[in-house]
């Protein structure tokens, strides 16, 4: 059932670039250096690119066919290297599968006795470098099939089968489900994910032993501007605890987080490497980030499942409350030391599942659903409004011009 639900900038030692590619060029390089399936529907409509060799991730995505904007972040310096990295392998797109818990006691991310550090942080392969197979494809969908083990820092060995299903959105179905009616002059291209996880083991999956999550985390390119904006449930803290996490990385400067009437604002400027999660009691299924430059409002919404409290803890360190993990993040890239080289840069908008305490042939889905909205500023103002819950003007102002 189907439910609403160019140019571099000088940044310190690095430069954010601003995309300046069209879909159909992005297009042209990934064919270059991997299998690519374009899911569209009319001539010169919504194009979404998916590439079931990069673990069937929708790379990029556009509104108007070859010739329109492409809106993926695709690290193109990796993938032309045809070389592998031994931590990550971050060759972007808009949406990518992946398992949590990142650290702690059940971490799928780190050896077991290994200290959560840099240099013993490893994607597992089956989320990182393997290929997907495809099951099946038409026009506007493609789905795959994967079967995966990691095995986590307590030493306990998960047998899973994946079905993910990466379908193109129709506007009309965007429009709806956004609770907006359509808007005039406004360009749309929407996709979403369906990722189901089945136990396909002899043994249950308990608490004691670890859990593992559903995670899909998008990665968009940066501009100076770029600000996340996550809707959070208001309320004392005395009874819906803490409203974001902002220690997984250090604690984030007050010029690049604020909390302020029930909107996290973030910023998604590539220069600088933090993180934000919100918990179960004040996530809302809704998050997105404008660029004034690009006249861009992004958008995602999830299946947020009612009153799911045990959500895997990712953060870096032997943990008090492993169950007690964020429904949705948001990544900005930067240096990971002073004079060193970020991943990107790009920023993420993440989501998760609950942890699935699955007995053997029982299954856990999530849907993850990414929109962009391009037009004139009032135009999507009256949609960050209505979805967000603030305006653009609020959020541009948020934390004042961009540094040069």
């Amino acid at each position: 059932m189907r439910r609403r639900f160019g140019v571099a900038v000088i940044a310190g030692s690095f430069a954010v670039p601003i995309h300046a590619q069209t879909f159909g060029q992005d297009v042209a390089f990934l064919e270059k250096h991997t299998t690519v399936v374009v899911l569209g529907d009319e001539a010169g409509g919504a194009r979404v690119a998916v590439c079931p060799d990069l673990q069937g991730r929708v790379m990029t995505s556009g509104p108007r066919g070859e010739s329109g904007p492409s809106f993926g972040w695709i690290h193109r310096e990796l993938l032309a290297s045809g070389l592998r990295d031994p931590h990550i392998n971050a060759y972007g797109g808009e949406d990518r599968f992946w398992l949590g818990p990142e650290g702690g006691q059940y971490a799928l991310f780190f050896a077991k006795g290994d200290p959560f550090d840099l240099a013993h942080w490893h994607t597992p392969a089956a989320i990182d470098t393997e290929p997907y197979p495809v099951a099946n494809r038409t026009p506007d969908r493609v789905a795959f099939r994967k079967r995966m083990a990691p095995v986590n820092y307590a030493g306990f060995r998960f047998e899973v089968d994946l079905e993910r299903t990466v379908r193109l959105v129709p506007a009309s179905e965007a429009w709806s489900g956004l609770g907006v009616a359509a808007l005039p002059g406004v360009e749309v291209v929407a996709f979403e994910s369906d990722n189901r996880i089945t136990n396909a083991g002899t043994a249950a999956w308990r608490k004691e032993t670890g859990l593992v999550s559903i995670w899909i985390l998008g990665m968009f390119n940066p501009s100076p501007e770029t600000v996340v904006v996550v809707p959070f449930e208001p309320g004392p803290e005395e009874s819906l605890g803490p409203v974001v996490n902002d220690a997984y990385f250090g604690e984030v400067p007050s010029d690049r987080l604020l909390v302020r009437d029930g909107v996290i604002f973030f910023r998604g400027d590539g220069r600088h490497r933090s993180k934000i999660g919100v918990p179960p009691p004040r996530a809302r299924p809704v998050l997105g980030s404008y660029d004034p430059r690009a006249a861009v409002l992004t958008l995602v919404q999830f299946d947020r499942v009612p009153g799911a409290r045990d959500y895997v803890n990712s953060m870096w360190e032997i943990q008090q409350e492993p169950f007690g993990g964020d429904v949705v993040n948001s990544y900005n890239d930067g240096p990971a030391a002073p004079g060193a080289k970020p991943l990107g840069p790009f920023y993420e908008l993440e989501t998760s599942s609950p942890g699935a305490a699955l007995d053997p042939r029982r299954s856990l889905a999530h849907r993850h659903r990414t929109l962009h909205l391009v037009g004139d500023r009032r135009s999507l103002d009256s949609v960050a409004r209505s979805v967000l819950g603030v305006s653009l003007d609020e959020v541009v102002a948020a934390f004042g011009p961009p540094r040069n």
